[in-house]
């Protein structure tokens, strides 16, 4: 009987605290979408720090990669990296347990992070990191997604050395893919798709893409949107629970606009449908991403949040980088700060000469490539084996 008188005090001060917000925000002039997050309470607790991060290509991964090495620092958090001089997890090829440093002498079973590229293979991962992980991934328009790819791997993909352009490419694109040389090939066609572990050469029929939609979301907590990166880190810090600062990047492996090809609508629908996989997996996450944020933030809400972030870093930017912005691959002075090229001119950063040593420490990680990152990493995890020698290839 005292149980249940309890239960209906507790059932009736809830109530109460909920008219008396809802009739706070409406004399206030409050937007709901605002207060409705903090009565769910789906901000409270501590930071996860257990995640798996699909690490998709050419999709704006490697500053989110970045935020994780970060992260995992500060937090003296485990990081699972390639073992050896790898500097993959055993990419293109599906993924094994073996491919992660300390796995295959017994050393350590289970890591905090996961986010180096890898083909998604759930069972395999699954033998590294914990059972309550939170898994998570990012994708980008395909269209982009390709043009970003023919730049930056033309060098070493068949499909794509044989095309003379992109244009070239699109208007014909089975002259120049050779389903046979398969994983050769993995770069020019459903790229994305083909990370998530799936076929990317599959015929598009209906009741294999709805199955494959299905395992991702029942996989995926989350997938972040290119396009809409502000606005992923946003429901990301919500999801995880951290601070605003942990999500703050600056963007890292971008292109200069020289070596951006213009995608004109004709090839934009060719790609569409040369991709038509890694289409319909990004309509359908881009619904979904976008229903989770009007769910759990609400339009204002988001707003002011995204402005917050964009504040955070302008002010950030400012601190620490020389002029406030990237460089040139040809002005980029300090080699630790200098990206990997490929066949791309990718963009670094020059950090200010009169920052003082934590700053300098701070301003160093946000800036720092991922081979040189993980690398970095790497010393700190395993100090007694040989250091990764990077594969940054000079302008």
């Amino acid at each position: 009987m005292l149980s249940l008188l309890g239960n209906t005090k507790r059932c009736f001060w809830t109530l109460l605290l909920v008219l008396t917000v809802f009739l706070l925000a409406s004399l206030l002039h409050v937007d709901i979408d605002m207060l409705t997050p903090l009565l769910r309470g789906q901000d409270e607790g501590p930071p996860i720090t257990n995640i798996m991060f699909l690490k998709t290509h050419k999709t704006a991964s490697s500053t989110v990669l970045n935020i994780l090495f970060r992260f995992a620092e500060t937090h003296n958090l485990s990081v699972a990296l390639p073992a050896g001089s790898a500097v993959h997890l055993g990419y293109p090829w599906l993924f094994l347990a073996r491919y992660v440093e300390g796995m295959v002498d017994g050393s350590q079973r289970h890591f905090n992070i996961m986010c180096n590229h890898l083909r998604f293979n759930l069972p395999e991962v699954q033998r590294v990191m914990p059972n309550d992980t939170f898994y998570f991934s990012i994708l980008r328009n395909p269209v982009f997604q390709l043009e970003s790819s023919f730049t930056y791997y033309r060098g070493y993909v068949p499909a794509f050395k044989a095309a003379p352009s992109l244009n070239a490419f699109l208007a014909a694109p089975r002259t120049y893919y050779n389903q046979s040389l398969g994983l050769a090939n993995v770069y020019a066609r459903n790229h994305m798709w083909f990370d998530l572990g799936f076929d990317p050469d599959a015929p598009a029929e209906e009741n294999y893409v709805r199955a494959r939609l299905a395992e991702v979301e029942q996989r995926f907590q989350l997938v972040l949107i290119a396009e809409h990166f502000d606005e992923s880190m946003v429901l990301l810090r919500h999801r995880l629970r951290w601070r605003l600062d942990d999500v703050i990047s600056f963007r890292l492996n971008s292109r200069s606009k020289s070596s951006i090809t213009r995608v004109t609508p004709e090839d934009q629908e060719r790609a569409k449908r040369w991709c038509a996989l890694d289409w319909r997996l990004y309509q359908h996450l881009n619904r979904t991403f976008w229903a989770s944020v009007h769910a759990e933030l609400g339009p204002r809400r988001l707003r002011s949040e995204v402005e917050q972030l964009r504040a955070r870093r302008r002010e950030l930017m400012a601190l620490c980088l020389q002029d406030g912005a990237p460089k040139d691959k040809t002005q980029i002075t300090d080699p630790r700060l200098f990206p990997y090229q490929a066949d791309a001119n990718i963009l670094g950063y020059n950090l200010r000469q009169d920052l003082e040593n934590k700053t300098l420490r701070m301003c160093q990680r946000m800036a720092m490539p991922e081979f040189q990152y993980m690398d970095h990493l790497y010393a700190l995890q395993f100090p007694k084996k040989p250091r990764k020698s990077s594969p940054l290839k000079e302008a």
